[in-house]
C-alpha cells in the first residue's frame, strides 16, 4: 500500500497528489511515469510523475478527474491508501545540452512538461517554456516552471490571462523571434534548437506541424491506451515513422514529425462507451452514497 501524503486540488478537476513512493522516487527521471491503482479491484492508469524527492521517498503526481479511475482517486485525501504504485516505467526524456529548448505544455500535460523544463535548464540550455489552458483556472505550475528559471509563456484560448490564442501561435512567434507575453520581446536573436511537447493529441499534431516547417526536431510525450506498461499487452502500440512501438517501453517520447497522430487519436477513442458507462456507474454509487 502507497501512504498519500497530500492532496488537493489545483485547477477545475486537476488534484495534486504527493505520496510516498520511496522505490519510484530513487530511481526516476524526467519523462518517466508509473501504473497506479486505486484499490484492489481498480484497473491499472498510468500517470506522469511531475517530481521525486529521493530523500524523502516521495512523489509528486497531477490527476485530471475525466473518467471512472480518475475521478475516483480524486475523492482519496491525505493519510488514505492507494493499491499500487508501480515505476519508475517508460525511458527517460533525452536530456543534454541542446542551446535554446522549447517545452510546450497543454493542459494537464504541463504536468508531463515541468520535469523537462527543470531538467533541460538544470543542463544548461536556454528554456523557454509555453504553456496553455483553457482559461486562467486552468493554466497549471506557472510558478513552479518560472522558478526553474525558464522564459515562460502563458496563453489562454479565451484570453483571460497571459496571451491570449494557442500555444502554437505563442511557438510560431517565438521561433520567428516575435512578441511573447504581452508587452515584452522574447527569444530575440536565439535559434531555436529542440522543441518538446505535452498534451493533448491535436495540440501535439499542431506543435509538430509548425516545427516541420521550421525543421526544428521536436520530441512528443505520447499518451496511448496503456495497461500493464511493461509491453505486455500491446494497448499502448503507436506508429511511428512506419513501425510500430509500444509507448511504454519504447517511449513514451518520440519523434513528433514521424508519429501518425490520427492513428493514435482513433486508438484513443476504443473504449469510448465502456468508459461512458463505467462513468455513469460511477457517478450513480456516489449520489447513492452522498444521500445515504
Amino acid at each position: 500500500m502507497y501512504r498519500i501524503v497530500s492532496s488537493s486540488f489545483i485547477a477545475p478537476e486537476v488534484k495534486r497528489f504527493v505520496i510516498d513512493a520511496p522505490q519510484v522516487a530513487r530511481h526516476w527521471q524526467a519523462g518517466q511515469f508509473v501504473i497506479l491503482r486505486v484499490d484492489d479491484d481498480g484497473e491499472r492508469i498510468p500517470l506522469t510523475v511531475a517530481a521525486a524527492d529521493p530523500d524523502s521517498g516521495q512523489i509528486t503526481l497531477f490527476v485530471q478527474g475525466i473518467g471512472k479511475t480518475t475521478k475516483q482517486l480524486n475523492t482519496k485525501q491525505a493519510g488514505e491508501q492507494l493499491a499500487d504504485v508501480a515505476g519508475p516505467l517508460g525511458k527517460p526524456s533525452e536530456i543534454e545540452e541542446y542551446g535554446t529548448a522549447v517545452v510546450v505544455g497543454g493542459g494537464v500535460g504541463t504536468a508531463i512538461a515541468y520535469p523537462v523544463v527543470a531538467a533541460l535548464a538544470k543542463a544548461g540550455n536556454d528554456v523557454i517554456a509555453i504553456v496553455g489552458g483553457r482559461s486562467r483556472a486552468y493554466v497549471l505550475l506557472e510558478d513552479e516552471i518560472s522558478a526553474t528559471g525558464a522564459e515562460t509563456i502563458v496563453c489562454t484560448d479565451d484570453g483571460s490571462y497571459g496571451r491570449g490564442g494557442f500555444v502554437t501561435d505563442a511557438l510560431a512567434d517565438v521561433i520567428a523571434g516575435r512578441r511573447g507575453n504581452v508587452g515584452r520581446e522574447i527569444n530575440t536573436g536565439r535559434q531555436v534548437n529542440i522543441v518538446f511537447a505535452a498534451g493533448p493529441v491535436p495540440m501535439m499534431k499542431a506543435v509538430a506541424e509548425v516545427t516541420r516547417t521550421a525543421g526544428i526536431h521536436t520530441i512528443a510525450s505520447l499518451n496511448p491506451i496503456m495497461v500493464d506498461g511493461t509491453g505486455m499487452c500491446g494497448g499502448c502500440r503507436v506508429d511511428v515513422g512506419g513501425r510500430t512501438y509500444f509507448a511504454c517501453v519504447d517511449g513514451p517520447e518520440f519523434d513528433a514529425h514521424l508519429v501518425d497522430f490520427d492513428l493514435l487519436a482513433r486508438r484513443n477513442q476504443s473504449y469510448v462507451e465502456f468508459e461512458a458507462a463505467r462513468l455513469e456507474s460511477f457517478n450513480k454509487q456516489c449520489k447513492v452514497e452522498g444521500s445515504s
